[in-house]
């Protein structure tokens, strides 16, 4: 339960750094978020917690292909604001569309046998 705790806490003090710098430097926030740190964090929990080399590169395969749909939400987020489309409704569709672009991603990479 410690050990969970500890991720938790560790995990969430890297998210709250990342927005606070954000304020202060939107480049400097855009540097810090676009470094896959929750993924190198989920790596380190997973071989902490299981040893195993083996569902390490599993979980590295996986993010690898499921990066690319994730990008249609840094696409279709400013696009919107920038729209003049409010806030919410703005995340709210970028996050649909991004949810609907991994349904597409998981059939593509299913029709070409790669299993993730």
């Amino acid at each position: 339960m410690l050990a969970t705790a500890t991720k938790v806490f560790a995990t969430a003090v890297l998210v709250v750094a990342i927005s606070e710098v954000a304020k202060r430097s939107s480049l400097m926030g855009a540097v810090l978020a676009s470094i896959p740190l929750t993924s190198v964090l989920a790596i380190i929990w997973l071989y902490a917690d299981t040893g195993s080399t083996e569902k390490v590169a599993d979980l590295a395969t996986g993010v690898f292909w499921l990066v690319l749909p994730s990008l249609v939400l840094f696409i279709t987020l400013p696009l919107l604001l920038r729209a003049g489309v409010p806030f919410a409704p703005s995340l709210i569709g970028a996050a649909a569309l991004t949810v609907a672009c991994y349904f597409l991603m998981l059939g593509i990479l299913k029709l070409f046998g790669i299993a993730i």
